[in-house]
Order: C-alpha cells, then structure tokens, then sequence
C-alpha cells in the first residue's frame, strides 16, 4: 500500500511519502528532515493502520537562525507566552517617517524604540519593546545600523569584522 503525508516537524519542512508492503507486517524507520528519524510501526492486521512516532531533537530540525534574528537573554512575557527570539525585517523608507536617521545611525535609544514595533515579528507593543534587555536592544541597534548601509559597505564592514 502506497500513501504520502505531511511529517510532524518543528519546522513542517515538507512532505515525503513511501511504500507499505500490507503482507509484510513490522515497522521501518528513515529520513524525515534534515538528520531526523521517523519510524512507523504497521498493524499486522494489514488494514494499514500505523503509528507515527517522530525521534529528532529540536536543533536538527530547526535551520540556523537568520542574520537578522535575536535570541533574547531576556525572554519577553506577554500573557502566558513568552517570546525568546525576534525577528527584525529591514524597514522601507515609510517605515522610517518621523525618525531620524543620524540618531538611528548612533543607535539612540528612543528613535530605536519608535523604529521596533514596526519591523519586529512577532510585532512588539512599545511597551513590551521598552522592556527590552539592554543587551538585546543593543543587539537590535546594530543590526538597524546594518540595514541603513549600502549593500556594498555593509558587506565590507563584515568582511572586516
């Protein structure tokens, strides 16, 4: 018996399908993601029923993070949740109206903190960007710099780095 499906990933990085011989009752494991495993164990009944059971850690599953994506080293509460990574878009020159650029050039604090709810994901309110850690709105100071530079002179700058 032939079928596909969606794999449980953290990631839900695709789909994979494979065969199932009906007549041949046991279980079968293979690559789901990455360096993940995905066993089945099939119903000797031969109805083709099987149980899923997907083995592989977060981190194999998981692509490296982005350049432009902050690991908090303090996670933001919001309700019940708690945020411990954002990710900073690079702004359009709307988003930027009412900024000033030299002050987001020396990475001033109160321009910063009018510049991130609008480029963060998940959005933050002002007030939750407000709580910042200072290392992480330092952290998202620079890479606002970054995005203010020309392609050419910011790939220079982090060659150099």
């Amino acid at each position: 018996m032939n079928h596909a499906h969606t794999p449980f990933t953290p990631t839900d990085s695709g789909s994979h399908s494979h065969a199932i011989n009906p007549g041949e009752p046991g279980a079968h494991s293979h690559a789901l993601a990455a360096s993940s495993d995905h066993t089945h164990s099939i119903n000797p009944v031969g109805s083709g029923e099987h149980a899923h059971t997907v083995a592989a850690s977060l981190e194999a599953t998981t692509a490296p993070s982005a350049p432009n994506t902050i690991t908090l080293d303090v996670p933001i509460k919001r309700g019940t949740t708690h945020i411990a990574e954002i990710i900073l878009r690079k702004p359009n020159a709307g988003e930027l109206r009412g900024l000033s650029l030299q002050r987001l050039h020396q990475a001033d604090t109160d321009e910063l903190l009018k510049l991130l709810p609008r480029i963060t994901s998940p959005s933050l309110t002002p007030p939750e960007c407000a709580q910042l850690d200072p290392a992480d709105l330092s952290e998202a100071g620079g890479i606002i710099i970054s995005f203010l530079l020309k392609k050419s002179l910011r790939d220079a700058v982090l060659q150099s780095a």
